[in-house]
């Protein structure tokens, strides 16, 4: 076994050309960094901040209403039907095989949460007076073109309300 000593004496000599660069990495990677001092948000930039969240929030809750009462395919289901299926997955949940009872637990499931929001209803025109007035600024901002709008479901008319250009891009 050698002595360590001699051994890193050695490796000293023999990189001894490259000490100032040796140097300059350990320090470099020991030396801390020193950081910017944080200056306070102005009045101004919070408030454009904020603005900024509410225009988002608005378009959000209209694009969400959107699809919420969009039309599905299928018969309606009401309240009374929901019901009755409820109490027919109640009654064949007794003698059900264990992966038949799993499928009709989550369809109970699914039955009970679309019925407690049954009742929900959306002011859609509400919102969509919100959204006529933040829509052309907010695709600005966001470089929101007609075509993208469209495709998401707002109406020609909603956009034309809101002065939003039909181009073409």
């Amino acid at each position: 076994m050698r002595d360590s000593a001699p051994f890193a004496q050695e490796v000293v000599e023999q990189f001894a050309p490259y000490g100032q660069l040796w140097d300059a990495l350990s320090m470099a990677a020991t030396s801390t960094t020193k950081s910017r001092k944080k200056t306070p948000m102005s009045d101004t930039h919070k408030a454009a901040l904020a603005k900024g969240r509410e225009e988002g929030r608005i378009v959000r809750q209209y694009l969400e209403a959107l699809e919420s009462t969009k039309p599905r395919r299928g018969r309606k289901r009401t309240p009374d039907s929901i019901r009755r299926r409820l109490s027919a997955i109640e009654s064949s949940m007794a003698g059900a095989d264990p992966l038949a009872r799993l499928h009709l637990v989550e369809e109970k499931q699914r039955l009970e949460a679309e019925l407690a929001h049954s009742g929900d209803t959306v002011d859609l025109a509400a919102l969509e007076k919100s959204f006529v007035k933040v829509a052309r600024i907010y695709g600005e901002r966001k470089g929101i073109s007609y075509s993208a709008w469209r495709t998401v479901g707002v109406s020609a008319s909603v956009l034309q309300q809101a002065k939003i250009p039909r181009t073409r891009s």
